[in-house]
């Protein structure tokens, strides 16, 4: 069976990450969301099971020492994972599957799917970044100055992936991460799996 693409999608706070994410799921309906594991309190909004499964640290730490997650990280301190079963699971049918994590689950799946595509979301500028956190209004004096500090450490780790897209103009990025997607599924290696017989009877 063709496995499906697993893609690792990583950015700092204020980056347009989720922004993305949402179009590139609007155009691309065969890509399925994965839906991670968080200690966090939900946003206004947010409901459990569609934007994330809310859960107690206590319950948290319970699924990592079973075993159940494929990454799992602390982010502004906060607890995040991804169930490793599902994943699994999921790849396995063809499924495309994506995941919205920070640099260190990056890190985390790519020894156990080391086929993952990684892209990097940037944004334009440091001083876009700040106003971008400023924007959002969420924020205390003192959050917005940490996750700018935490931003110079997650782009730095930049390199570990495979694209890069620079989110200055919001509909060039949504063509960029969409085109991604579509170029992948369009490799040699996949095409030969969906049309194999066709490739061979056109080949003569």
């Amino acid at each position: 069976m063709n496995k499906g693409n697993l893609y690792v999608v990583t950015a700092p706070s204020g980056a347009g990450k989720t922004t993305l994410v949402l179009a590139l799921l609007a155009a691309e309906p065969q890509v399925q969301l994965s839906v991670s594991y968080t200690t966090r309190a939900p946003r206004e909004g947010e409901a459990d099971g569609r934007d994330y499964h809310f859960v107690s640290r206590e319950k948290f730490m319970e699924m990592v020492n079973h075993g159940d997650f494929l990454e799992h990280a602390e982010v502004h301190g906060n607890l995040y994972g991804t169930s490793q079963s599902w994943i699994t699971d999921a790849i396995s049918s063809g499924r495309d599957i994506l995941l919205e994590i920070d640099w260190q689950g990056a890190q985390q799946v790519r020894k156990i799917f080391p086929d993952a595509i990684g892209i990097f979301i940037l944004p334009p500028s440091a001083a876009v970044l700040e106003q971008r956190l400023r924007n959002r209004g969420k924020d205390s004096e003192e959050a917005i100055r940490q996750r700018l500090i935490n931003a110079r450490e997650e782009i730095s780790h930049v390199d570990e992936f495979d694209y890069a897209i620079v989110n200055e103009h919001i509909d060039l990025a949504v063509r960029d991460i969409v085109g991604i997607v579509r170029a992948e599924r369009c490799r040699l290696a996949k095409q030969s799996l969906r049309h194999g017989e066709l490739i061979a009877s056109l080949k003569g």
